[in-house]
């Protein structure tokens, strides 16, 4: 059995000797760099710092850092790097994978880039846009309307998400169909490297052949080959109109001849769809806000939510979608659908779909997925999961949604009734290799988005490559020498594979 590494919001840690009762040297030359203020140790003033969001990985942070730019950055990096010290990169806590709060130890300082939040350059001709690692997703969507463009990466924590924090996971989110995820977006980074050196490649170049494309191997590295303090986003322009669209579907074979069709019909104009499961409808109509509703008449086993957008002031393509639909009527791969009327009723439709995270939370314990298969073999994923799970723990409910146009399912589970929290939380191992090997068998990935962290580290090294693993460690080991950043996240504290190391 391969044991997911975690903790629950119940476990408590004692904090080291040295907190407590003896004075940190350490303080004091923190403070010389960024300031009092923005040098936090009072238990009080740590904790939204030192829990993540689902409350698996509670920790206690030495100190939290919080400098205000990229030189203060540099200099508490190198600060720590001197003394041994490990550093915790943050953005804004959002992430689902225990990689941004620091261990139970006490020894770990948690470095926040919150602070650093300006926008430094907007250029609609090169259609690009220069963030602070701090700043926000919303903030980075609004600076980008303001100057006319669109900035494309959306997700359901994009108000508090940051610029870093996506880079560092390379996030994907609702539109990736169409402008890709994180990776995709990007044309240049500034990092503080391990050393407290800055590698400055914020260009907005979209060609450049000159070596290698070194801001690649930050973009996903979950902070642990670097901290990136800025980042050159591509930019769009801003969609005319946007036809949204919620449909009950057959079946999920059904959504995916759908999403072909749809691409048939208006190729690069489908922006997002969704397939979202009755278990995850239901319990956002359950625990949703007051007014949200089903969108359908009807009770839907399989509904989609989709987007098709237009730049030009002289193409509709509504008339085209309506044709899909009603083709797809005929077919029975389409069994109900409505168009949104208006911006206010897409963003309802909308709001079902980004609810289904936190009302799967206020249901009770959860198991989570977030897996990515070719876009064919969804169907197949989720009828042999379905049935492995059933199997392995009678009437439990599966609570399926995702971009299933790109093959990113989120696949997760909540307790059968009359199970209690225990009993289900005994057998989440089991859950998750199951999982991982119908996953794994398809020759898919066990992290679409979410990243591995320390979650899911073991199913990580159970998995992948032995060579790939061997070659990350090498490049952990020739960017970060000391494991100053990140220790035990992803990689192990202790890679394995690394017999020919230095």
């Amino acid at each position: 059995m391969i044991r997911q590494i975690k903790t629950h919001e119940t476990t408590t840690a004692t904090p080291p000797f040295f907190m407590s009762t003896l004075p940190d040297p350490l303080v004091a030359d923190l403070v010389a760099i960024v300031g009092a203020a923005h040098v936090l140790t009072d238990a009080a003033d740590t904790a939204r710092y030192v829990c993540d969001w689902r409350r698996t990985f509670p920790g206690i942070a030495r100190a939290v850092i919080r400098p205000a730019n990229t030189d203060e950055v540099s200099r508490v990096v190198s600060l720590c790097s001197a003394q041994g010290i490990c550093v915790v990169p943050q953005g804004g806590n959002t992430g689902l994978v225990g990689g941004s709060t620091p261990d139970a130890s006490g020894r770990e300082v948690v470095l926040s880039l919150e602070r650093m939040s300006k926008v430094r350059r907007i250029d609609p001709l090169d259609n690009s846009m220069t963030l602070e690692a701090g700043c926000t997703v919303l903030a980075a969507q609004q600076a980008a309307t303001n100057a006319g463009r669109l900035f494309p990466l959306s997700l359901a924590s994009e108000g508090s998400a940051t610029v870093g924090g996506v880079v560092s996971s390379n996030a994907g989110g609702e539109q990736v169909l169409r402008y890709g995820n994180t990776r995709d977006l990007t044309l240049g980074l500034e990092v503080v490297l391990a050393d407290g050196r800055v590698l400055n490649a914020l260009g907005a170049l979209r060609k450049d052949n000159t070596g290698y494309d070194l801001k690649q191997l930050f973009i996903g590295g979950e902070g642990t080959l670097g901290i990136v303090t800025a980042a050159t986003f591509k930019l769009y322009a801003q969609p005319r109109k946007v036809v949204t669209t919620w449909a009950g579907v057959r079946d999920p074979q059904a959504a995916v001849e759908l999403l072909a069709q749809l691409g048939g019909a208006v190729g690069e104009r489908v922006t997002a769809f969704e397939l979202i499961g009755h278990h995850a409808l239901a319990q956002v109509l359950a625990h949703g806000t007051p007014g949200m509703r089903n969108p359908l008449a009807g009770q839907h086993a399989w509904c989609v939510l989709f987007d098709v957008s237009e730049t030009s002031a002289h193409i509709d393509p509504t008339g085209a979608v309506e044709e899909v639909l009603g083709s797809a009527m005929e077919q029975g791969l389409v069994l109900d659908a409505v168009i949104a009327a208006s911006g206010q009723q897409a963003h309802d439709l909308w709001a079902l779909r980004e609810h289904v995270p936190e009302a799967q939370r206020l249901e009770g314990p959860s198991i989570k997925h977030d897996i990515s298969v070719a876009v064919s073999r969804i169907p197949e994923f989720i009828d042999e999961a379905g049935a492995a799970l059933q199997a392995l723990m009678p009437g439990i409910r599966v609570v399926c949604f995702g971009h299933v146009g790109d093959g990113n399912l989120h696949y997760n589970q909540s307790k059968p009734a009359g199970m209690t929290d225990a009993e289900f939380r005994a057998r989440e191992d089991a859950v998750h290799d199951t999982v991982h090997a119908i996953t794994a068998r398809m020759q898919g990935s066990i992290s679409a988005e979410h990243g591995i962290g320390r979650l899911k580290q073991a199913a990580f090294l159970h998995h992948k490559q032995p060579l790939a693993l061997e070659l990350m460690a090498r490049i952990k080991h020739a960017l970060d020498p000391t494991n100053t950043f990140n220790p035990g996240r992803m990689l192990p504290l202790a890679p394995p594979h690394t017999r020919s190391l230095p």
